[in-house]
């Protein structure tokens, strides 16, 4: 049964009927056509090799552009999905167990990993590469940080996923990431590796409790996700000493840290869940990434829009109640975000150009995962 998440204003009770201010319902063809606009561009600008982008980074592109291309329908052995189908398979370590390559140039091993977890399942040729997923699922649990990685269960860094290998400090964004892939390999709800990533993602929540006795969190106290509570806390809202003095939560750590919760099995009915919930009623939008400072409302519009949407198709609902009371249909307000930000080659770009959001090839590859999502079940 689907979860029935309703965040409404103190009074208002379930069910008032209120008018929507959701954005009018886009066609169908409206999807498909930025869809197929989409295809076309990626066709263009794939690499020989079958990758998109440049090396190193092109290798965890290429299985974004490869998900989000699936996601949306065309098929695994279909141009250019299939060349770039071959490019991951000549990624894969077997040795190591990782999806990220056999030389030196194979960094961001763990992030590179989940994603291209995602891109062979996505593939869906049998059997073929479950063995494959199933070693790669066991490289990511065991670059998690717990005792196995000198690491108690006090320490901010327990139960995280970073970057790559032993150095590399947890994060919400690699940690969500990391549990995405677990889920994609289809390891068990019970893991370990889920109840030790709750303990990590409940410390980058500004609420203060239990689970999260930092400072920041009793500062800000409203539900909300920040970047990471490892090292004392760092954030990405603001730049320079912001990062370790702004700890206010935004909207893409915050839906990362709603789906990351459901994954690891959160009731609901914990408080948790419903404080972040909250925070997201009294943010609703798809004109920016919430809770970022206005100058810096921009900064991962994209990667907030794929993450937006999997927690959504997560919560199980197709209709989001804000704190006001106003009815959204989710989809619709995505999908309608999406159309009017497509440029006429068929790409997106982010022109505030963070955290890779200037290269067309990846933000294409986020905006068709998050459109794989506007089409109801």
């Amino acid at each position: 049964m689907k979860l029935r998440f309703a965040l409404l204003a103190a009074g208002v009770a379930l069910g008032v009927a209120l008018q929507p201010t959701s954005a009018p319902a886009q066609p169908a063809n409206d999807r498909q056509a930025a869809i197929d606009k989409a295809v076309a561009f990626l066709t263009k600008s794939q690499n020989e090799n079958g990758s998109w982008s440049a090396e190193p980074q092109n290798r965890g592109t290429t299985g974004i552009v490869l998900t989000g291309l699936l996601q949306c329908g065309v098929k695994a052995d279909a141009p250019p999905a299939a060349k770039a189908v071959s490019f991951i398979e000549g990624l894969v370590n077997k040795k190591s167990g990782h999806i990220a390559g056999d030389d030196a140039k194979a960094t961001l091993i763990n992030y590179t990993t989940t994603i291209n977890i995602m891109a062979l399942n996505a593939a869906n040729k049998g059997d073929k590469y479950k063995a494959v997923i199933g070693s790669a699922a066991k490289y990511l649990k065991e670059y998690q940080w717990d005792e196995a990685r000198g690491k108690k269960d006090d320490s901010d860094y327990y139960g995280g996923a970073g970057y790559a290998g032993d150095k590399s400090r947890p994060d919400l964004s690699n940690t969500a990431f990391f549990l995405e892939a677990l889920k994609t390999a289809g390891v068990p709800k019970d893991d370990p590796a889920f109840k030790k990533a709750l303990v990590f993602v409940s410390r980058c929540q500004n609420l203060e409790s239990e689970h999260n006795k930092a400072p920041w969190a009793a500062k800000n106290n409203d539900g909300s996700f920040a970047y990471t509570g490892a090292n004392g806390g760092e954030n990405r809202r603001t730049d320079g000493e912001g990062v370790k003095t702004d700890m206010g939560g935004y909207g893409s750590m915050t839906y990362a840290g709603v789906k990351s919760m459901i994954y690891c099995g959160l009731s609901k009915d914990d408080p948790r869940m419903k404080k972040a919930l909250e925070w997201i009623g009294k943010n609703y939008t798809l004109d920016a990434n919430p809770g970022m400072p206005e100058v810096n409302s921009q900064r991962g519009l994209f990667y907030y829009y794929h993450t937006f949407a999997k927690t959504m198709d997560a919560l199980g609902i197709d209709e989001f109640t804000d704190a006001k009371g106003v009815k959204h249909d989710w989809r619709a307000d995505l999908l309608a975000a999406l159309v009017k930000r497509q440029k006429a080659d068929g790409s997106w770009v982010n022109p505030t150009d963070r955290w890779m959001e200037g290269d067309p090839n990846l933000v294409t590859g986020y905006a068709l995962m998050a459109l794989s999502y506007t089409k109801k079940k």
